[in-house]
């Protein structure tokens, strides 16, 4: 009993990977221009002294926490993190009820240092609910460059929840398409209803390093050394990110 209980999940393990690298491979054919922009985005907005933000809700959250303050990170990645909205806020259901109240976007954004040529990234695999929505209108009112990482495959398969009837994607000035299905997950099993094996969080962090990469290649072609963490377990480390944060401290607003 216990072997085929082992090679049952073997063959899940399998499914998984086989999946995850076909959705990879698909991306990177189909979604090559858009990184590509996005990148030269980033470095323009770099070289102007404007900011580089990036926020979501729930899950969604997880993108931002990733592509800042680590090892081999790029200095200037700027999370905002909404109310309510991460993961670990007691009940966990409130991020869930909290990305649907309209004029939270509003409220973080007015508090926030975020101006005109600014980037900011709204991570959002649906692209249906309020804050999301409201993120990327308000942000563009006042002139900021919005970047979608969303599926355009499941947003256009379900209704807004919001009062314009707009979904992240039809708002975005750049969208990276993660090409998540909907309902995000990938493997259908025998005897189990729902689908399992989520997609979005692996391929919108492969996404985002990939673009964040590219911005970096872009700025060393001209001229510019970009400010990336040293992992703070290699000798020299504290010093070196001690002394790039405090050269580019007006770029940095997460200290």
């Amino acid at each position: 009993m216990q072997n085929q209980s082992s090679a049952k999940s073997a063959d899940q393990i399998a499914r998984y990977f086989e999946a995850i690298s076909r959705l990879m491979s698909e991306v990177l054919h189909k979604q090559r221009g858009a990184m590509h922009e996005v990148a030269e985005l980033f470095a323009a907005a770099v070289e102007r002294g404007n900011t580089i933000y990036i926020t979501g809700c729930s899950h969604s959250s997880i993108f931002a926490q990733e592509v800042f303050y680590r090892a081999g990170g790029f200095m200037l990645m700027n999370p905002l993190f909404l109310p309510g909205m991460m993961l670990g806020t007691p009940p966990v259901t409130l991020t869930t009820r909290f990305e649907r109240i309209s004029g939270i976007a509003e409220a973080v954004l007015s508090e926030s240092p975020i101006r005109a040529d600014d980037v900011l990234i709204v991570a959002s695999v649906s692209g249906r609910n309020d804050v999301p929505v409201e993120l990327a209108l308000h942000a563009r009112e006042k002139g900021v460059k919005v970047v979608a990482l969303t599926s355009t495959i499941y947003s256009s398969q379900v209704r807004s929840r919001h009062a314009s009837g707009q979904r992240l994607f039809e708002l975005a000035d750049h969208v990276l398409d993660m090409m998540s299905p909907p309902g995000d997950a990938m493997l259908d099993m025998e005897g189990l209803k729902e689908r399992t094996a989520p997609s979005s969080t692996v391929i919108g962090v492969a996404m985002l390093h990939a673009v964040i990469s590219q911005a970096i290649q872009l700025l060393l072609d001209r001229g510019v050394t970009p400010p990336v963490f040293m992992s703070a377990n290699v000798d020299g480390a504290d010093a070196f990110n001690r002394d790039m944060l405090a050269k580019y401290k007006n770029h940095i607003h997460y200290m």
